[in-house]
């Protein structure tokens, strides 16, 4: 159970029966700080909850360099990807800081969810809860660069 403790939102609110079934995917991984995680465009085959640590999303800009969209913590998931074909990143992921996380093969999850419907149903809408937070946060942050005062659009 104390490894369940990390977790934040949605996913600790699962039952402990579901989140006991989810637990036994996972293992303890560990990443140094400047460590890439996975790279945009590359295979979405596993995703991780964050023990401990800092990791920062960048996304590719074409003549620039990468932009970092966002950043987490202790008890984020990292990577939802594998949940979508073609089940490629839609970012990359590094390592701020030493990083200790779960990770879990998302083949495996994804045949869990299809033999359990209701722990299925369960985690994937809090996925789609963090999914939910993550676009919201993404279009905070392109109003704050490209609002009404500053693209020449209108409200």
């Amino acid at each position: 159970m104390t490894k369940l403790m990390t977790m934040t939102g949605r996913l600790a609110a699962l039952p402990d029966e579901q989140l006991d079934r989810l637990m036994t995917l996972g293992y303890e991984v560990q990443f140094p700080a400047g460590r890439r995680i996975f790279e945009e465009n590359g295979k979405a085959d596993r995703f991780w909850i964050i023990r401990a640590g800092d990791i920062a999303l960048h996304m590719h800009v074409p003549g620039h360099p990468a932009a970092t969209i966002e950043r987490l913590g202790q008890g984020s998931l990292l990577g939802w990807s594998w949940l979508f074909p073609p089940r490629h990143w839609h970012m990359s992921a590094q390592a701020l800081t030493d990083v200790r996380a779960f990770e879990f093969d998302a083949t495996a999850v994804r045949q869990l969810c299809q033999e359990d419907p209701a722990f299925g149903y369960a985690f994937v809408l809090a996925c789609a809860e963090v999914i939910g937070h993550r676009l919201e946060d993404a279009r905070t942050r392109l109003l704050d660069l490209y609002g009404p005062y500053g693209s020449g659009l209108r409200p």
